[in-house]
């Protein structure tokens, strides 16, 4: 890791072409230290009009989609004009990381020169990530504030209301678009012309996509927000190496050089092209939708800001582990009625994590349906124990299955070839967020085509912890890892790893409300709740082995459940397998001992109890 006196001593670059220059290999060794990248403002919460062109920001997000490659001049040789002062003289000049080519005065580029070398780069549209929780974000947004700039006067502003570097004043620009180079010139395009362009967007809200006759696109439409009444930012990052290391909804932090220039706007652009939807959506505004030239990109495990890898593991010694747990576990018993089984199983679901793929098997994936909710509290338990639940969770999402939703929501992405755009779906979420769906908001009705299709994207999301991206022509698989949480009356029409029916009295029952309001105090005045936030992150990241001991035991075990039940199957082994290794990881231990898996086979008898006690009426699917 970079000594940090070191980096105090170097700046960061004020330029694409200091970043290339004599210092890269300095720079790029400054940029490995996670403290420098604290202090580099944060995209997702600064205001543009605060930011230099090419000045250095951060990004934090999910790779939503990745868009043709680009070709440029990646170095191109610039010439004085004839008749002009200097007329002949030569230079090269780099143009990595930018969007346009700089001039000087009465300069121009010579394209047909044999020393111009072309490059390609990689443009990755990444969204702020779907999900993130109000607390998250606070946290992140107060990092933030010691790193955003001073507002920057209009007398100051050149191109965006900034001033450009002594060097640069006098230069003109060429805008380098992704097949061709145009001449572009940002003079006389003021703010307030920028302001009136997002606002003529904004208030367009969706248009149709793709049409040659609309004037533009709207503006949710190039957000592409993965959660529609979620709204996130996007960015433009263009990467230019390791082009096969990203892979779409992976996060990632991104340090790179700002490119706002307005007239990367496809709706400003003087060229000819067939389909003006497309040029639009792979050329919005700036103003809306910033560029980032990508100079170190951090993959993220999680979205917990509390935990940066890169500084260290959270260290906690086994009896405040053990601690947190019990605390914790006692929070949820208190939200479940009292349940201290669904409690063991709800936080070993809050811990869960896929990691491991076996040809199609996902193996470590605990989707829970918790189901039996007494029909007096439901109608308000099932969002007010979600409430409890994104208090301690960094990114999580609460979607009620009601007939319209179910019938009118896009749930996988889409490739729309109009605009050669991947719009994105509901179920197009970051690692590690959670998703809860409440069954219990379904009425009577007719499910139509999009909902049915809805419920099998679900289905195949909770079985393969993959969602098809529909090319129209064709389906893609992605891997993703999002826990599923069904909350159901009786026993949900949706597949699940684990089905546990709670167990309820008549006093927990009336006392819930009061119950649940005396928990989200607890939450509010309690230093437990920081811990709770990194323990459940950290419990879902931290390594696990098994000994070779421990697998004759479980074999050995195994033989004598066949023994007493002969319908005990393979599958029943691997969930007692997952489940023991989360018990073991939520106290606090990496490797599997014989209590975990104890108490594992105790939870699994007393479940499937539970479920042989349920009316029949209850365990039948819900028909539609």
């Amino acid at each position: 890791m970079f000594v940090k006196t070191e980096v105090s001593a170097l700046k960061l670059p004020q330029s694409p072409e200091e970043f290339v220059g004599s210092d890269n290999a300095a720079f790029c060794k400054a940029f490995e230290d996670p403290q420098l990248w604290a202090t580099i403002p944060l995209l997702n919460y600064t205001p543009l009009h605060k930011l230099k062109d090419y000045s250095v920001v951060r990004f934090r997000g999910m790779i939503q989609d990745m868009l043709d490659p680009e070709i440029y001049l990646e170095s191109y040789e610039v010439k004085k004009k004839e008749h002009s002062s200097g007329s002949g003289e030569i230079r090269m000049q780099p143009g990595k990381y930018r969007d346009c080519l700089l001039l000087g005065k009465d300069e121009e580029v010579n394209y047909h020169s044999e020393t111009n070398v072309q490059g390609e780069r990689r443009v990755l549209f990444v969204v702020s990530i779907p999900g993130i929780n109000d607390w998250a974000k606070t946290y992140e947004e107060n990092c933030n504030k010691r790193n955003v700039p001073e507002i920057i006067t209009n007398g100051e502003s050149s191109n965006r209301s900034i001033k450009r570097p002594v060097a640069e004043e006098e230069m003109d620009t060429e805008c380098m678009d992704t097949e061709e180079l145009t001449q572009c010139s940002s003079k006389g395009q003021t703010d307030t012309n920028k302001r009136q362009k997002v606002d003529q967007i904004a208030s367009d809200g969706k248009t149709t996509p793709g049409s040659a006759s609309s004037a533009c696109l709207g503006a949710d439409y190039l957000l592409n927000s993965p959660i529609p009444d979620r709204p996130s930012k996007a960015c433009m990052v263009k990467v230019y190496s390791d082009f096969d290391s990203y892979i779409i909804n992976t996060i990632v932090d991104v340090v790179g050089f700002l490119s706002v220039d307005p007239c990367l706007d496809g709706t400003n652009m003087d060229v000819d092209y067939d389909n003006v939807g497309e040029l639009q959506a792979q050329n919005p505004p700036p103003s809306l939708i910033p560029r980032l030239h990508a100079i170190a990109v951090h993959v993220l495990p999680h979205a917990n800001p509390l935990l940066d890898q890169r500084l260290g593991k959270w260290e906690a010694d086994s009896a405040s582990v053990i601690s947190i747990q019990k605390d914790l576990r006692m929070l949820l018993t208190l939200c479940l009625f009292n349940d201290d089984l669904a409690a063991d199983y709800l936080l070993s679901h809050l811990i869960s994590t896929v990691y491991s793929r076996c040809e199609l098997q996902s193996i470590g994936k605990f989707s829970l349906n918790i189901c039996n909710l007494p029909k007096e509290s439901v109608a308000e338990y099932t969002k007010q124990l979600y409430g409890i639940l994104e208090q301690i969770l960094p990114a999580s999402h609460y979607l009620p299955m009601t007939l319209d939703t179910m019938n009118t929501a896009a749930f996988v992405p889409k490739k729309d070839y109009e605009t050669n755009k991947l719009v994105s779906g509901l179920l197009q979420l970051a690692p590690h967020t959670h998703l809860v769906l409440d069954e219990t908001r379904m009425q009577q009705g007719k499910l139509e085509a999009n909902g049915v299709m809805g419920i099998q994207s679900i289905a195949n999301l909770i079985n393969n912890q993959q969602i098809k991206c529909n090319f129209q022509y064709y389906e893609i698989d992605y891997n993703v890892d999002i826990p599923v949480l069904i909350l159901s009356e009786g026993r949900s029409m949706l597949p699940s790893d684990i089905s546990l029916p709670l167990k309820t009295d008549t006093e927990s029952v009336q006392l819930m409300t009061e119950t649940l309001k005396a928990a989200n105090h607890y939450l509010s005045q309690n230093s437990r709740l920081e811990q709770f936030r990194r323990y459940l992150t950290n419990a879902k990241t931290s390594d696990f082995t098994m000994n070779p001991g421990d697998t004759e035991m479980i074999q050995n075990d195994f033989v004598e459940m066949r023994k007493t039940n002969s319908v005990t199957s393979a599958d029943d082994l691997h969930s007692l397998l997952v489940l023991s290794r989360l018990l073991a990881i939520a106290r606090g231990k990496n490797v599997l001992d014989k209590e975990s898996w104890e108490l594992a086979k105790e939870m699994e008898s007393k479940r499937r109890q539970r479920l042989s006690e349920l009316p029949k009426s209850k365990l039948k699917t819900r028909q539609q």
